[in-house]
């Protein structure tokens, strides 16, 4: 077979996926809550560019929840809706668009049980507009900068969170 998009130098039709990893001082248990369990009470503040999130689907956070989001990345404003792909408790966490080509995933590694879990965060555009595609190189740095920022930004927040609570106690 061959690529059409290849042929014309329209650039890749490869996903465009950027990840990253952290350690990240709380329990699996936690950081499932924060990211999974709580998803529409969190999910603003380690992604501040989410301007309005709403849960589509009633009930608690699980394997099928909807979702809509709207977004501004670099003054470009974007409306979507994702479902709960993957909900594994302390595990995994995997967002699917349903009105646009995208898939995230949080992946929890235990390693020191109720102290430590390792987060690794993945984003991935799976497929990039033609119009997008001679930019292709900044699209992926610019998905390989948001992931770290992701991950850095839960690991401030859940860590600080933490301090909070024991400084309370």
């Amino acid at each position: 077979m061959f690529n059409l998009g290849s042929m014309l130098n329209l650039g890749s039709t490869e996903p465009v996926i950027g990840r990253a990893s952290t350690l990240v001082e709380c329990s699996t248990k936690d950081l499932f809550k924060y990211l999974g369990q709580d998803l529409f009470q969190n999910y603003q503040k380690w992604s501040p560019e989410v301007q309005e999130l709403e849960q589509l689907t009633p009930g608690p956070v699980q394997l099928g929840t909807i979702g809509r989001q709207v977004r501004l990345d670099l003054g470009r404003r974007t409306e979507s809706r994702f479902k709960v792909f993957t909900y594994e408790p302390g595990v995994r966490l995997t967002l699917v668009g349903v009105s646009d080509p995208f898939r995230c995933t949080y992946e929890l590694q235990d390693i020191n049980p109720e102290k430590s879990t390792r987060l690794t965060f993945s984003f991935e555009l799976l497929e990039l507009l033609v119009v997008m595609r001679p930019f292709e190189g900044l699209v992926r740095a610019a998905i390989k900068d948001g992931a770290e920022r992701t991950v850095q930004n839960i690991k401030r927040l859940i860590e600080a969170e933490k301090s909070i609570k024991t400084s309370a106690t």
